[in-house]
């Protein structure tokens, strides 16, 4: 156990909560505040990936930093086995191969290290973020950048507090044709927009049923749950079924959903819901999965503006066809997004305008990193990342809870449903806590 990063963030958290108390009433200003650019002068930042194992989105952004000019110092797996091969993929990727950890708070406190990238499991994504943000590291976060609502205002005000850069992995805001497809909506050519639909079809298999015992020798469980209090061990959570398990995952809401529906709010220019509605279940597999397979949620918002999203984790036919996607849809057209581009509908469904575009990891990586040295916002700055993750975080709730949520349009609190309020926030391991509430 590393306790030379504990100490330190130890006393910056006793410092925190002199000032807790003006947060909130801080929060408009830090949303204003530009984030200070790197102290050193260095032209190659240096990178420490957490979460590494081969074919992981962390492998992948690894490739992608490796191509924007940033040298990846650390690459760190809780699951031993994948050290070593991530050590020479990512060696072949730059001319210095990187180290191998176990533990993320050895990137950390390395000070030569600039950049933390959390590929983690989800329960991991906003607290690592934070103590990375508290540590002076800028962060680049997966998808969606917390498990509960709190966690994305806490790390929200980590990255402002810290004038740290923080970008969520929402690639789709970089990628120019979606991009060209916003300025059109948005520039008004399918006319007045009040309505957004979103998908997210796959055939997933079953889970299973798991079964205790002891933990592989190759895993560091304790390391795994780090911030989530402690569970038995299963051999069906780890690496891929935690995403189907509350305790950690955020079900295909969080998971993909994030995806379309940061794309559909940005589009329809919309921030916080007044109301939000869920319905679905769990109808497919007997088995341990306890996030719903079958999925419709509603986000209504004050501008008359509405978000729809179904996920069916069993049938992977969409709306045209497509597994994934959106719509936009105006008084005067459709604009419709599938995978990295758009085709543009006049209002009798002519096809008007199509652009397929360029998609992948290393536009939205070179953003980011341009945006460390320039301490400008990124694409997918973590309050627009905040904004969309809460969305899935109310579908989830409304649908946990049955019940329809009534939000606040200034913050998009939960108003008048105590049972729902209390899912706000969670319960942290007490060792990791005061590092991320702190």
């Amino acid at each position: 156990m590393n306790h030379t990063l504990d100490r330190r963030l130890f006393l910056q958290g006793i410092a925190s909560l002199a000032s807790a108390a003006a947060i909130s009433s801080r929060k408009n200003l830090l949303a204003q505040e530009v984030a200070q650019p790197p102290t050193s002068a260095n032209e190659r930042p240096v990178v420490g990936i957490m979460g590494i194992r081969r074919g992981s989105r962390g492998s992948a952004l690894a490739a992608a930093f490796a191509a924007g000019g940033a040298e990846v110092a650390y690459v760190c797996d809780v699951d031993s086995r994948a050290h070593e091969g991530a050590v020479t993929f990512v060696g072949e990727k730059q001319e210095k191969k990187p180290e191998a950890v176990t533990d993320f708070r050895r990137i950390l406190d390395d000070q030569a290290v600039d950049i933390l990238v959390v590929s983690a499991p989800n329960h991991w994504h906003a607290p690592a973020a934070i103590i990375g943000c508290k540590a002076g590291k800028h962060v680049y976060v997966e998808k969606p950048c917390s498990h509960t609502p709190e966690e994305g205002e806490l790390a929200l005000a980590a990255a402002r507090q810290n004038k740290r850069v923080v970008q969520m992995g929402t690639q789709r805001r970089t990628w120019p044709a979606i991009r060209e497809a916003i300025e059109l909506i948005q520039g008004g050519v399918i006319g007045n927009v009040h309505y957004a639909r979103t998908w997210y079809n796959n055939r997933r298999d079953t889970i299973g049923i798991g079964k205790g015992g002891e933990v592989p020798a190759w895993l560091n469980w304790s390391l795994w749950q780090g911030p989530a209090t402690e569970k038995p061990f299963k051999d069906n959570v780890v690496h891929y079924n935690w995403h189907w398990h509350w305790h950690w995952g955020n079900g295909e809401l969080g998971n993909n959903g994030v995806h379309a529906i940061d794309v559909a709010r940005w589009a329809l220019g919309v921030t916080f819901p007044t109301r939000v509605t869920s319905g679905g279940g769990k109808y497919r597999h007997e088995d341990d999965q306890e996030t719903p397979d079958t999925m419709m949620v509603t986000f209504d918002f004050p501008e008359k503006k509405t978000i729809t999203w179904e996920g069916l984790s069993w049938s992977p036919y969409g709306p045209g066809g497509n597994m994934f996607g959106l719509s936009v849809h105006g008084d005067n057209g459709t604009l419709v997004i599938d995978g990295a581009g758009y085709v543009q509908f006049d209002k009798m469904n002519k096809e008007v305008k199509k652009n397929s575009g360029p998609g992948g990891d290393n536009d939205h990586v070179r953003n980011f990193l341009d945006c460390v040295k320039n301490g400008k916002r990124p694409h997918a700055d973590i309050e627009d990342a905040h904004r969309s993750t809460l969305l899935c975080h109310l579908g989830n709730i409304a649908y946990r809870t049955n019940s329809v949520l009534t939000t606040d349009a200034a913050n998009g609190h939960i108003l008048g449903n105590e049972t729902a309020a209390k899912l706000w926030g969670k319960e942290y391991n007490p060792k990791w806590e005061g590092l991320i509430r702190g």
